[in-house]
Formats: structure tokens, C-alpha cells, sequence
């Protein structure tokens, strides 16, 4: 699916000046944001989608590079790839806050930022597919997820063996400077070393001064009985690991149960549509249907049973999530008419049309076409 225009996501013109980008998107993150709509996962797409916007427009030059070449220009890994990638979209709503107001709040908001420029590491995402019977008593899946770990070799200072980072002098390792603006102090993040407090003079070769690396990691993921299709399990701390010493993020496996070619599952219950052929729907008997659990059911058909007539079996539906019951079964009949059938078969029909059977669903629509067109 192809993403839409920045702009038009952010609501504003291409023309927009920063701060008016700006202003937009500090309006447009305070309203989607995660921790404001609990389980919303629209606003959570929505939010993701805005800050990768501001990610690209608010950096003069990555915006001068999408004005010219559009999405384009950040394919391939281009400009550091931006918008590829995970972010941090379950940060806390007071961080948020924070990164917003400090500059008014000044000291007073300004020392409740994470120290060091510590920052939580982004959440993941994975769609784990199962099938409905592994939905019903539960499995544990391993799954293999690409994501960010602490480089092994600075173990995330970010500097090259046998240095450390200097503190910033510009911010005395704050990671913020202050400037006073008549009554008030206005505080900002230290343009010299991004808001980390330090400076790395010698960046770590194997992670380029990232301070983390891309890996594979297997995981056991247990996925529970009962859970219903775009469920979602939290792993803690199986996100994308954090820059300056920041937590890790969490992964979010998402399940994605597939069709039944037999059953369909509404909730807790369990539908199964059993055709049954037309003597045995007039006659009455009975029949064997499987069910969820991988038992059969022994199912009476009443005689006379009609196509679309259900018959209701109780606890032998869908496990209920966290509960350790089950759901009702339902089967519904469907009346099959013979096909392919001898002479002497079709006889007997016609025989049978033509004496006194009871058919009243038929008799009483005739009844009711012959007192319409009176």
C-alpha cells in the first residue's frame, strides 16, 4: 500500500514553515497518542504514522530531499532510512508531555527527562498465523524476529575500545541549555550533543557509534487457549534495545487464526453446517459430527427437519480466554436434494409429489402468492 503525502498527514501546506510543522504535530501527537486510547490500534497506526512525517519534515534536510524526490528519496536506506523501521510509538504520555512543554516548563519540568539522553528502545511487531484448533487448546510457537540488541563490543557506550565519551561542554553533560527570556528561562536540547550529555569523540566500529546492532533472536512465544483473532501478546523487553542506556521495547505478537474449511467460530461459539440427504432430513436419524476438541458428536435428526433447522450442544464450542469454559456447538442442517437419479427414482418422486404429503413451509407460500395476486 502505497503512503500517503507527509504533508497531508501532518495537515499542513508544503509551503508550512517549521514552526508550523512543528505546531501541527505536537497538536496531531497530544490527540492519537497511544496512552490517551488504550487498544485503539487504529490511533496507534495513525500516531506512528505521524511521527514518521515529522521525522522526515522536521529535519530541513530530509525535507528538502522528500520535496524533490518524494518517498523516493528515503528508499534503499537512503538518508539513514527514514521511516524504515520501528519506533517508540507505547512511550509514556508524560514523555510526550514533556518533550512538548520542557521548553516552557524550563527547570522546572527540565530535570524530570530521562538522564543522559536515555532513550527507550522501539516496540516490534509480529504477526504470528495459527490455526483454529491450536486457538482452541492453546500451543507455543518460536518465532524468529529481526531486531536491535546492545552491541557486543562497547556494549552500547558507542565508543571504540579503550575510550570513553567527554562530556558535553556546551551542556555540562545535561543534555539541555537554558536561556533566559526576560522573566522567563526558556530551556531546549543541547544542540551539540543531541540531548545525550556526552560527546564520542571515537565511535565504536562494529555498531558506527549506534551503540546497538541488528540481530535475529528465536523466541518461545505461548500462545494461550481461547484467544481470538487480532489478540495481541505482550512480551516485555523483546522490543528493539535502548540508546544510552535507555529500557528495551516490547514485542507485540499479533494473532492471525485462519479459516476452517468445517467450523467458523463466532466469540465462543463454534458453527458447523452438516448436510444431511433429503430422505434422512423427511425420515429422521442420526449422525456422527466432529467437533473442535477432535471428538465426534452422536446428532439427532427430528423428522422432518428442515434446511437452515439448528441443533444446539452445550460446552463443546471455543475455549473462553482465561476462563476454562467452553462455549455452545451449533449445527445447522442443510437439506441436500439427490442429483443423478434413475428412472426408477424419479418415479417414485413424482408418485410421491402427487399423493397427500405434508409440506407446509411450500403449501403456505403458494397459499399466500395465490392471496397477493387475488
Amino acid at each position: 500500500m502505497s503512503k500517503r503525502d507527509y504533508y497531508e498527514v501532518l495537515c499542513v501546506v508544503r509551503t508550512a514553515t517549521q514552526d508550523e510543522l512543528k505546531k501541527s504535530y505536537r497538536k496531531l501527537a497530544m490527540q492519537y497518542h497511544p496512552d490517551r486510547n488504550h487498544g485503539n490500534v487504529e490511533f496507534e497506526i495513525k500516531f506512528k504514522e505521524i511521527n514518521e512525517a515529522y521525522d522526515v519534515l522536521g529535519d530541513p534536510q530530509k525535507r528538502a530531499a522528500y520535496d524533490r524526490f518524494g518517498h523516493g528519496a528515503f528508499e534503499n536506506g537512503g538518508f539513514g532510512g527514514a521511516g524504515m523501521g520501528g519506533f517508540d510509538f507505547s512511550a509514556g504520555f508524560s514523555d510526550l508531555f514533556d518533550d512538548m512543554f520542557g521548553d516552557i516548563l524550563g527547570g522546572l519540568g527540565g530535570d524530570r527527562r530521562r538522564k543522559n539522553g536515555a532513550k527507550r528502545g522501539e516496540d516490534l511487531r509480529y504477526d504470528l498465523e495459527i490455526t483454529l484448533e491450536e486457538a482452541f487448546s492453546g500451543i507455543t510457537k518460536n518465532i524468529t524476529i529481526q531486531t536491535a540488541v546492545v552491541c557486543d563490543e562497547c556494549f552500547g557506550s558507542c565508543c571504540a575500545k579503550g575510550t570513553t565519551p567527554a562530556e558535553c561542554s556546551m551542556c555540562g553533560g545535561r543534555g539541555r541549555v537554558r536561556a533566559q527570556q526576560g522573566f522567563f528561562a526558556v530551556e531546549h536540547t543541547c544542540p551539540s550533543c543531541q540531548g545525550s550529555g556526552r560527546i564520542i569523540k571515537e565511535p565504536c566500529k562494529k555498531c558506527k557509534g549506534a551503540g546497538r546492532i541488528s540481530k535475529q533472536k528465536t523466541l518461545a512465544v505461548a500462545v494461550p487457549s481461547g484467544l481470538e483473532d487480532g489478540m495481541r501478546i505482550r512480551i516485555g523487553g523483546e522490543g528493539m534495545a535502548g540508546l544510552n542506556g535507555g529500557h528495551s521495547g516490547d514485542l507485540y505478537v499479533v494473532i492471525n487464526i485462519k479459516r476452517h474449511e468445517i467450523f467458523q467460530r463466532e466469540g465462543s461459539y463454534i458453527y458447523c453446517k452438516v448436510p444431511i440427504p433429503m430422505v434422512k432430513a423427511a425420515l429422521g436419524g442420526n449422525i456422527e459430527v466432529p467437533s473442535i476438541d477432535g471428538s465426534s458428536c452422536n446428532v439427532k435428526i427430528p423428522e422432518g427437519t428442515q434446511s437452515g433447522q439448528r441443533t444446539t450442544i452445550g460446552r463443546k464450542g471455543m475455549s473462553v480466554y482465561k476462563s476454562g469454559n467452553r462455549g455452545e456447538f451449533v449445527i445447522e442442517f442443510v437439506v441436500e436434494t439427490p442429483v443423478k437419479m434413475t428412472k426408477r427414482q424419479k418415479e417414485l418422486l413424482a408418485e410421491f409429489e402427487t399423493e397427500n404429503s405434508s409440506s407446509p413451509m411450500s403449501d403456505g407460500f403458494i397459499s399466500v402468492i395465490k392471496d397477493f395476486f387475488k
